[in-house]
């Protein structure tokens, strides 16, 4: 029987592309790349393409994100996996510095987890690697001077700007909600936290799925341009005072906190897009003397209970919505294969040394983002 993965893979065309031509090139000979990433179907198709050129492929998940299905599908490929699915941070500290003990010559990250770790037991075969998202990219910008190899980030791709964060992404909350909570989101009040890519993606799903949508931008830029988009834009408080629904899509930590619970209607229902679990302060929400108890009801769900009797929805504990809940699809193939495509395409780079030493912590170059849109447009459009 064809499981969802041969599924995934059989329709990652870009991948299938470039796996037939790494198997040629062998780009990977004698390289250990190695990974800290969503471990689902469709990154088994972005290791499976690295393996197939010449890559010893170490690999870890993310926090709460790990698909056993995968993890084991990996393993009866050779692909040597560290660790399990879990949500404590400890464990998951653990499993990223096995993966760094490992040696890899090539890193891909995807939140700054491993090359961070890296800079506390440097080793110098290091060649470099890539970055998948803006949170990783934040974190690592800092630390530009220690790391000295060329990162390419692949979130800062305008590929993956459009392709995956506000299409995919924006599609995929929104499926979420629907399976998770079976609710409509016909009139539903909707509040986004956060404009870039990621946040206009969601509100113009949840537009498009007849919520009434505003969102909440810092930047005064942004926030005029999602009123040009015609979403409104009221303040913080306003905001979270009238929602039915509230996503966090930011990369910060405490966007929703226990500070919020006096402003928070009756049965809101909480959601984190972000990829790290600390946009909604879910502990310091729990720890709080207004809460008087919880309810882990159906599978994502929990239910807080407020001293006035007051409940609160918050989907998923906290984590990814679309990856950390029942079922969990993440976004869709095409866009995965595209995001994954560029992945692949970068680290080959790094590992030919197409790059420069000053190349830390920068965007996708431009010659990959043609090499990749061409390639998408003649095998998916042709």
């Amino acid at each position: 029987m064809t499981s969802r993965i041969d599924w995934v893979r059989a329709n990652c065309r870009l991948l299938l592309a470039i796996a037939e031509e790494f198997a040629a090139t062998q780009p990977f000979r004698d390289l250990t790349i190695g990974t800290g990433i969503h471990l689902e179907p469709k990154t088994v198709a972005l290791l499976l393409t690295l393996k197939a050129g010449g890559a010893r492929v170490v690999s870890t998940g993310n926090l709460n994100s790990t698909q056993p299905e995968a993890v084991e599908y990996l393993r009866a490929q050779d692909i040597d996996v560290v660790g399990d699915r879990t949500t404590d941070e400890r464990e998951h500290d653990e499993y990223l510095r096995e993966v760094l003990s490992r040696r890899p010559h090539l890193l891909l990250d995807n939140g700054g987890d491993l090359f961070a770790r890296y800079l506390d037991d440097r080793y110098e075969q290091l060649l470099g690697g890539t970055e998948e998202t803006t949170s990783g990219r934040v974190r690592l910008s800092k630390l530009r001077a220690q790391l000295g190899r060329p990162i390419l980030v692949i979130n800062d791709s305008p590929i993956k700007q459009f392709a995956e964060n506000r299409h995919a992404v924006g599609q995929s909350v929104l499926e979420s909600f629907l399976r998770i909570t079976n609710r409509a989101t016909n009139g539903r009040n909707v509040l986004v936290f956060g404009y870039g890519s990621v946040g206009r993606g969601i509100a113009a799903s949840f537009r498009n799925a007849f919520a009434s949508v505003a969102v909440v931008e810092p930047d005064p830029v942004l926030r005029l341009e999602a009123s040009f988009d015609g979403f409104q834009v009221p303040d913080r408080a306003e905001g979270l005072r009238h929602a039915d629904v509230v996503i966090t899509a930011t990369g910060a930590a405490g966007v929703i906190t226990e500070a919020d619970l006096d402003v928070l209607r009756d049965r809101v229902v909480l959601i984190n897009a972000g990829h790290f679990p600390a946009e909604i302060a879910v502990d310091r929400i729990m720890a709080d003397g207004r809460v008087s108890g919880r309810r882990d009801g159906p599978e994502g769900i929990t239910t807080v209970e407020l001293t006035d009797g007051r409940q609160i929805h918050l989907l998923t504990g906290g984590h990814m919505v679309n990856l950390g809940g029942p079922r969990p699809l993440g976004n869709s193939i095409e866009s995965m294969d595209l995001g994954f495509a560029l992945q692949a395409r970068c680290l080959e780079a790094v590992a030919r040394g197409r790059t420069s030493p000053e190349d830390v912590v920068v965007p996708v170059p431009a010659w990959i983002n043609a090499l990749v849109a061409e390639a998408f447009l003649k095998l998916y459009r042709g």
